[in-house]
């Protein structure tokens, strides 16, 4: 039996995905911390690429931001619509507490990790665009391909209702 306190590993991700039937492709990688380091590094898979943001705004409420890399997220414009407060990057402690991932790991699937759904999670319209989705399951040491209505099954299993939005100013 697993510690709920304990956040999931890779492998238990990818338990829970085949439990869920969703078929998964994963490529190992180097270490890839940020969006720059990912583009640097030759990723063998088809689909939308993602860059991922853990939010906090002056209420104290959690934000995950998923967008697709090409994306400039407007923050300003993403807080009115939302609508939230004025948004700030959540800590490194916060972000290991809430979603159970490291900065640079941050993904989608660390909604698995948020068992007190403390966290909305935010999808980019146009990432839903991509019939398929790459994310880090859980480390930033690979990319694992989703099918995008299986990723927002996935999120919904999760206890989340993710929204999807424009993400960028008007």
């Amino acid at each position: 039996m697993s510690d709920p306190s304990m956040p999931h590993t890779r492998e238990q991700l990818f338990s829970v995905l085949d439990h869920l039937g969703i078929q998964t492709k994963t490529v190992e990688h180097p270490p890839a911390f940020t969006v720059a380091d990912s583009t640097s590094i030759e990723i063998a898979l088809p689909g939308a690429h993602t860059k991922n943001l853990f939010l906090k705004d002056d209420k104290g409420a959690l934000f995950l931001v998923i967008a697709n890399t090409e994306t400039r997220v407007d923050l300003k414009a993403l807080s009115k619509r939302l609508p939230a407060g004025r948004f700030s990057f959540g800590k490194p402690e916060l972000l290991l507490e809430a979603l159970g991932v490291t900065p640079g790991a941050v993904t989608a699937f660390a909604a698995i990790n948020d068992t007190a759904q403390r966290v909305k999670i935010v999808f980019d319209q146009a990432l839903m665009a991509a019939e398929t989705i790459n994310c880090h399951p859980l480390e930033n040491t690979a990319t694992t391909n989703i099918a995008r209505e299986d990723l927002l099954r996935f999120i919904q299993t999760t206890g989340h209702d993710p929204h999807v939005m424009v993400l960028t100013a008007s």
